[in-house]
């Protein structure tokens, strides 16, 4: 087991990427410069939570999350936190899919499993909250 473990940081990378990477092209970065009109749409989605109330704000942070807070995620920075918010975005998105009928809810179900491990895991040492918590400690003397 150790020889796994041993690559454990670069297996953590190599997700962080393609997580960070398919997002950002595949999802977040059309639905961000979609502007207002997008963002109202997304955010109706949150209606089937008994949300109604500011769909376009709660559109752009689906936008947000899936763009910027995918490129955080693949270098790593506040990792766990916006590993957090993108699994609430899925979350959103499958039960979007499974109440609809409309699309796959497989791939986002598989995206919000990823992403909640991924708040448990932690970025791993190929990050910069790696690399900024090493920086403090050093600081610190520790």
């Amino acid at each position: 087991m150790k020889a796994i473990y041993k690559h454990l940081d670069l297996g953590l990378l190599i997700a962080r990427i393609g997580i960070g990477a398919g997002f950002i092209y595949y999802h977040g970065w059309d639905k961000l410069v979609g502007g207002p009109e997008r963002w109202e749409g997304l955010g109706g989605a949150m209606a089937r939570f008994g949300i109604e109330f500011w769909p376009t704000f709660w559109g752009f942070m689906a936008a947000f999350t899936e763009s910027i807070g995918a490129l955080l995620i693949l270098f790593g920075i506040l990792f766990m936190p916006m590993s957090l918010l993108l699994a609430f975005t899925m979350l959103v998105a499958w039960i979007g899919h499974v109440v609809s009928g409309n699309g796959n809810p497989g791939h986002s179900f598989k995206n919000m499993m990823v992403l909640l491990a991924f708040v448990f895991t932690g970025p791993g040492k190929y990050s910069v909250d790696a690399w900024l918590a090493a920086k403090k400690a050093q600081a610190s003397g520790e």
